[in-house]
């Protein structure tokens, strides 16, 4: 496959059938220099699935990746940033802050929610993306990345959290009814909304699970 990748008489279509297997399998660490020649017929544009198959790498991309980010082709330093937002250590917490901020302000609805669960695994040490992740959470108009939004600010800084949770029970969104119902506190209308979603038939199995778990865990720990 890599011969196939590299050779000049496969067409764009081989290829990127090629990537597409490569990011369902383990590892291959012999796509990484070929991975600036993988680009669209126009050059502005790396081939489809070859960011997943640069994902299965993991941190063996990192070396290369510090490369690619300097590079003045627009995709190529993208992919590079975004191998590097995604396996460096502590250092690349300022950029990501800052990328977050930028976001807000452009303001960019699409993105916010990858710098989120990138910023998410450093826990307290990204505090100073907290004001923008709250605001991202108010504000996006994109649903799906509520429950991302929360799920950072909880790994982050979880205090003051409860008016989250609590207003997450009516999320259109499984996930973030999922949330809200592990996390908000035990007020008479986070029980009762929580008791709806147990009993209605028309919630997803998961939800009415979790909120029988949750109305069960609530009893046990009354007093007799």
């Amino acid at each position: 496959m890599l011969d196939l990748l590299a050779g000049d008489r496969a067409g764009s279509g081989d290829r990127v059938a090629v990537l597409s297997e490569l990011s369902h399998r383990d590892p291959v660490e012999g796509l990484i220099p070929l991975v600036p020649s993988l680009v669209a017929p126009d050059g502005r544009y790396p081939l489809s699935w070859l960011r997943q198959a640069v994902d299965r790498l993991g941190p063996l991309a990192v070396p290369a990746a510090r490369r690619w980010a300097t590079d003045e082709r627009e995709w190529l330093a993208r992919l590079g940033s975004d191998v590097l937002a995604d396996h460096l250590g502590p250092e690349v917490i300022p950029v990501l802050v800052a990328e977050l901020a930028e976001q807000w302000r452009a303001p960019a609805w699409c993105g916010p929610g990858v710098t989120a669960r990138r910023l998410a695994r450093f826990g307290p040490a990204a505090a100073g993306a907290v004001a923008d992740l709250r605001r991202f959470w108010l504000r996006t108009p994109h649903s799906c990345e509520r429950a991302g939004y929360l799920e950072a600010l909880a790994a982050i800084d979880p205090g003051g959290l409860d008016y989250a949770h609590t207003e997450s029970l009516w999320d259109c969104e499984e996930r973030a009814r999922l949330l809200g119902i592990a996390h908000a506190p035990d007020g008479p209308e986070a029980l009762e909304r929580i008791t709806a979603l147990r009993d209605d038939p028309m919630e997803t199995s998961d939800v009415r699970a979790a909120a029988e778990a949750r109305l069960t865990a609530t009893t046990a720990r009354r007093p007799a």
